[in-house]
């Protein structure tokens, strides 16, 4: 769904931003490295992330605030930049509210974040005291029917009978993807397409292109299978064997299912030399409940490990234990907003930070991982009303490095999910080259989610298409299946 007015009148359409003289702490363009047996893509491996911010000092504003008004080269004053539709002229983001009412963010229409239970927080912890280790409910995990024979170097996956999804998600967030599942499908004949766009010299790309990027994630599951009882061959293998580069990245990545896709890339980012943090936050921080634990499950039932152990053995430090915290899948998901809970949470985030000398980090990782979205946001329209300052940028004078990163992503996802990914979207390919991996991630995994909304956010933030800038710096097939995927 869209957010009229967001961001909020004032909010700088970045034209300095990252700060100038520190774009060369941002990750130099690359790609992840794919487990045993994926070739390496055209960059080499991706190299760790910088320890210092995320993701580094070009990524997130460091700790002035979140952006400080005028921290950019070139911003403008809070309230100088011109209205957005539908927002009357008034304050900026970078500035804080003052008196009643939190000008910054308008109310968006009504909205869900995802289905489940409520979990009702108790004061002082988690919903229902200590964390369990493993889903509650005892849910059987994912049957292991792997065949690893006849694909030994390709981390496996069953394509059709591990559901992985119970519904789309965008179902119940209320938002709109741009992949819809064709009408008139049949696996036969696609599956038989794809084999002669594969058959005998050359490779019709263009016929895999028409195909993939019109066929929901169900569907290329029955592809899969349709293939393999038509010919006796894996179609997988077959298109590892005709592609190659980010064409391959991005055709691996769309015929995963979602859940293991999700598995798939946290696995790799903590494989291996160094780990990408960057990727732990942006998959951890936004998932739903539901997405949480069937990750969990997958990624226990695919790798054969834990997926907190290896949080534990990769991270430390408050990091570790909000990351911890996420992979839980115990936020409260009741949609409605108990306002004098909001007091009182921006009451002791005030208290815990601003309002004393020192942090104490634990009422923060507390607050940000147990409230529902819906409630976050209304905590941090208290805090503006309560502080006359920003919990964003109050988040970004306590805290520095990954955790700071990982709550401002908790609260971006309450106020505007779709701003979030947009900005990531945007940061992937801004400067010299391009992360191919975010921009591949991102695209495929929202892609039956919010990319709808994600695109219109994207124009309102940047004054672009995220069309124009995919095919600025992408070329060949690879553009042409972005472009066909965002719906260009």
């Amino acid at each position: 769904m869209s957010y009229p007015g967001y961001p909020p009148t004032g909010y700088p359409p970045f034209p300095g931003y990252p700060p100038a003289g520190q774009e060369s702490s941002f990750p130099p363009p690359g790609q992840y490295p794919y487990p045993s047996g994926f070739p390496p893509m055209g960059g080499g491996a991706y190299p760790p992330a910088p320890s210092g911010a995320y993701p580094g000092a070009g990524g997130y504003p460091a700790s002035g605030g979140y952006p400080a008004p005028g921290g950019y080269p070139g911003a403008p004053q809070p309230g100088g930049a011109p209205s957005y539709p539908g927002v009357p002229p008034g304050q900026g983001y970078g500035a804080p509210p003052s008196g009643a009412g939190f000008s910054g963010y308008p109310q968006p229409p009504a909205q869900t974040y995802g289905g489940g239970p409520a979990q009702v927080p108790l004061p002082g912890g988690f919903p229902g005291g200590q964390m369990p280790s493993q889903y509650p409910g005892g849910q059987a995990p994912y049957p292991s029917q792997i065949n690893t024979e006849s694909f030994p170097s390709y981390p496996v996956f069953s394509p059709v009978s591990l559901d992985y999804s119970s519904e789309p998600a965008a179902v119940t967030q209320g938002t709109q993807g741009t992949i819809r599942p064709a009408a008139s499908f049949d696996a036969l004949r696609d599956a038989e397409i794809l084999r002669k766009a594969m058959k005998g010299f050359g490779t019709d790309e263009q016929a895999i292109v028409d195909i993939v990027a019109s066929r929901s994630n169900d569907q290329r599951q029955k592809i899969k299978a349709a293939f393999k009882t038509m010919y006796g061959k894996d179609l997988i293998k077959d298109l590892k064997s005709e592609l190659s580069g980010n064409m391959e990245e991005l055709i691996l990545a769309l015929f995963m299912p979602p859940t293991y896709y999700d598995a798939w890339s946290l696995r790799n980012a903590m494989q291996g030399a160094g780990t990408q943090e960057r990727v732990l936050i942006e998959i951890l921080c936004t998932r739903t409940n539901q997405e949480i634990r069937e990750i969990v499950r997958c990624y226990q039932s695919e790798f054969g490990r834990d997926l907190e152990k290896d949080i534990k053995s990769d991270t430390s430090g408050h990091f570790e234990r909000l990351l911890v915290s996420m992979c839980q899948g115990n936020r409260d998901e009741n949609q409605s907003v108990n306002h004098q809970m909001a007091q009182d949470d921006a009451q002791r985030l005030y208290q815990a930070g601003e309002g004393r000398l020192g942090t104490d980090e634990s009422c923060f990782n507390m607050i940000l991982a147990t409230r529902s979205f819906p409630q976050l946001k209304a905590t941090m329209e208290a805090y503006s009303r309560m502080s006359n300052r920003d919990l964003l940028s109050s988040v970004g004078r306590e805290f520095s490095g990954y955790v700071e990163s990982g709550l401002k992503t908790i609260l971006q996802c309450a106020l505007n999910r779709p701003a979030f990914f947009a900005e990531r979207l945007y940061y992937s390919m801004k400067g010299a080259g391009t992360d191919d991996s975010t921009l591949v991630r991102i695209v495929v995994s929202r892609s039956e989610i919010d990319l709808v909304q994600i695109k219109q956010m994207f124009t309102q933030m940047y004054q672009k298409t995220l069309g124009t800038m995919i095919a600025s710096d992408t070329s060949g097939d690879y553009r042409k299946l972005l472009l066909a995927i965002v719906g260009q």
